[in-house]
């Protein structure tokens, strides 16, 4: 069996060309229905390639814009969530052959290594709480990023809290949270994505607005 540093880069891998596959059918999506030339037909194709992609910019931030608070709030929730767990995954990693990567570091206070997982938790209880007890309108999505990022530092570490052990690194530690959370997050970021962007089609493709 695979050791589980390379089961953590396998999972990266696997994510993160999802991820980019979504992106790459959207931009092809994008540019058979919209105003780009296709490349059989544009005389320089690195100019139709800029303009497609530029269009599924358009599509994306319009859809983005036009999606109820409560779907903006879950999908960046999500996104928070996964790119915190690929990135911790990722620091984590590196760390376990260096002392610092970047800002970043092992945090020991008075001899105790102080887990991701704590600002985590407080991340997650504070920018929780204000959902619940603030009143003004549309602040949801926003609270959402800073939720995420707790639950992907906090879920990072999960195998630690239940084992009451250090087993990050273990197989304990690594198959169970990163197939399920990641795969799971991946999935419901790309659904949710996929929502707003044929909601963006609609209004930028199909219904393009009108010339002053």
């Amino acid at each position: 069996l695979a050791s589980p540093e390379v089961r953590t880069l396998a999972i990266g891998a696997v994510g993160l060309g999802i991820t980019a596959a979504a992106i790459a059918a959207e931009v092809a999506r994008v540019w058979r229905r919209g105003s780009a030339p296709l490349p059989s037909e544009a005389p320089d194709a690195l100019a139709a390639a800029e303009e497609a992609v530029t269009e599924t910019v358009e599509v994306a931030v319009v859809g983005y814009q036009e999606m109820p608070d409560r779907e903006n709030a879950m999908f960046n929730l999500l996104v928070s969530f996964v790119s915190t767990f690929a990135l911790a995954r990722s620091i984590t990693f590196m760390l376990r052959s260096r002392q610092m990567v970047g800002p970043f570091r092992n945090l020991v206070v008075a001899r105790r290594h102080i887990h991701h997982f704590v600002p985590g938790i407080i991340l997650a209880f504070v920018s929780g709480a204000a959902a619940i007890t603030t009143s003004q309108r549309g602040i949801e999505p926003k609270l959402a990023i800073p939720f995420g990022v707790g639950m992907g530092l906090t879920l990072d570490e999960s195998a630690l809290l239940l084992e009451l052990d250090d087993v990050y690194w273990s197989r304990e530690g690594l198959v169970s949270i990163q197939i399920s959370l990641t795969v799971a997050a991946f999935l419901g970021a790309l659904l949710l994505g996929a929502r707003f962007l044929r909601r963006g089609e609609q209004i930028v493709l199909e219904d393009p607005p009108a010339l002053g």
